[in-house]
């Protein structure tokens, strides 16, 4: 963070300094885990029903820290004191953007796709200049400001996902940091139960476009109709990303090789190029095509881009993340989290990179789908079993649509089981895997990724085959 007195901190969150020194400078980061809070450091103490920050207050500036932002005195400890602290660290990050003319602040959102997205602009981006960008997706109320608030002066680009669970949400996350360059890549069914419809979902999505000034740029998915009309949606000028052909920045001849990873021609008004992507997934142009779409209006040569497209790596976990087994098995491990676009993706992954082994899918729970979760999982049980899957694995009651859905396609030549839980999916891979086969592992956040860590012990020599 820059370097602000405690008296700048106070006004710019509308608080009020106790037992603290206005002149005392906070030049460290702004955390809310007093473990974190070191030398220079604002410590942020929310109010909890099991943790209360508060009640560390006194150790985060033994540690170290200038002072603490919280809602109720503590004795002894230097404070800035405000009615919501959550609020009050949105606010400070707003202060401290407000003091960077020279950042460019590269917002991003998408019903999927999001994380890995952000991944890939930040890798293109830090070739350019200093780069800030959350860990996994941290992209809510907290993660937003938290990450704005490590930008300093050196800073060049903060490149922010940004996550909704209802119309507004967006729009408040701009509020907090405004976007310079929006990124808008789809809208699905993801959260359909909080939005309450796809439409809702698309308005909530549009407000990254709606935030921008009229000397910004919106980065847009032309393959998405819901969101290549978002268009209209903003004063800003516009750059369509994607394979269709009004698309500014397109890709052509896209194949896959037997890993799943993408080459294709990336077509922009100044030329082509030859793209060669490292990462699996066929779903993977349409995020590097978002990524350069960026980093080509951010100056980066054409040349230059395409090299470093192929030079993309994973940051974030168990997003896609294919590892070999000592016996010959491939995971898939896509267990962070799903929905019925994402697991769609992941199933014709797949499928791709099936050789001469079998194809199984551990497919668990997807989660906040509203009146549309029957439908959704029965749709990715019928996709599994038309792709040909050989093997599919089903986890928990909830999920259980999933293998009706398979079970229901006449001509399929493959197998479904429903499963209690995860141990027993173990069980199963345990006694069936062979060398050759490919594992895929995906669910919502209900411990889906025990099954792919367990495959991982092979994977790394770490104990006996799974």
């Amino acid at each position: 963070m820059i370097p602000l007195t405690l008296a700048e901190v106070a006004e710019a969150v509308g608080g009020r300094l106790v037992a603290a020194d206005p002149a005392a400078l906070v030049t460290g980061p702004v955390e809310f885990d007093s473990r974190k809070a070191g030398a220079g450091a604002l410590f942020v103490a929310f109010p909890g029903e099991k943790v209360d920050g508060h009640d560390y207050a006194a150790a985060a500036v033994a540690g170290g820290a200038v002072a603490v932002l919280g809602t109720r005195e503590v004795p002894g400890v230097p404070m800035v004191l405000v009615g919501d602290a959550l609020d009050a660290m949105g606010r400070l990050a707003r202060a401290v953007v407000d003091r960077l003319p020279a950042l460019t602040v590269i917002g991003l959102t998408g019903s999927s796709g999001k994380t890995t997205t952000k991944d890939l602009i930040a890798q293109l981006t830090v070739r350019l200049g200093p780069t800030v960008a959350p860990p996994g997706s941290f992209n809510n109320e907290l993660g937003h400001p938290w990450t704005a608030l490590q930008a300093d002066q050196d800073t060049r680009f903060l490149v922010l996902e940004k996550g909704a669970r209802g119309v507004g949400h967006v729009r408040y996350l701009c509020e907090v940091v405004p976007p310079r360059i929006s990124v808008v890549l789809n809208v699905g069914v993801a959260h359909l139960g909080e939005f309450g419809s796809v439409e809702n979902i698309a308005l909530a999505k549009g407000e990254l476009v709606e935030s921008l000034p009229a000397d910004g740029l919106a980065v847009l998915n032309a393959d998405d109709p819901l969101v290549d009309v978002m268009a209209a949606r903003t004063a800003a000028r516009v750059v369509r990303y994607g394979e269709a052909a009004h698309a500014d920045v397109r890709a052509v001849d896209v194949t896959l090789d037997g890993r799943g990873r993408a080459a294709y021609t990336l077509v922009t008004p100044e030329g082509s190029a030859a793209v060669r992507l490292g990462l699996t997934g066929r779903h993977q142009v349409s995020n590097s095509l978002a990524a350069a779409a960026v980093a080509r209006e951010l100056g980066m040569p054409l040349a230059e881009l395409a090299a470093a497209l192929g030079e993309l790596g994973l940051v974030s976990t168990r997003r896609m993340d294919v590892f070999e087994r000592h016996d010959g098995v491939t995971v898939i491990d896509d267990s962070y989290n799903a929905n019925p676009a994402s697991t769609a993706v992941a199933l014709r992954a797949l499928a791709g990179m099936r050789g001469a082994g079998r194809a199984v899918a551990v497919l668990g729970y997807m989660a906040e789908l509203g009146e549309y979760e029957r439908q959704g999982h029965l749709e990715v049980g019928r996709l599994a079993a038309e792709l040909g899957v050989d093997r599919l694995l089903v986890v928990g009651e909830p999920a259980a649509p999933i293998h009706e859905g398979a079970t229901a396609v006449e001509d399929w030549g493959g197998e479904s089981v429903l499963l209690t839980d995860q141990a027993a999916a173990v069980e199963v891979l345990r006694s069936e895997l062979r060398p050759g086969d490919v594992v895929l592992v995906k669910g919502s956040r209900y411990r889906t990724w025990e099954v792919a860590d367990a495959l991982r012990v092979e994977a790394t020599g770490g104990g006996a085959a799974a």
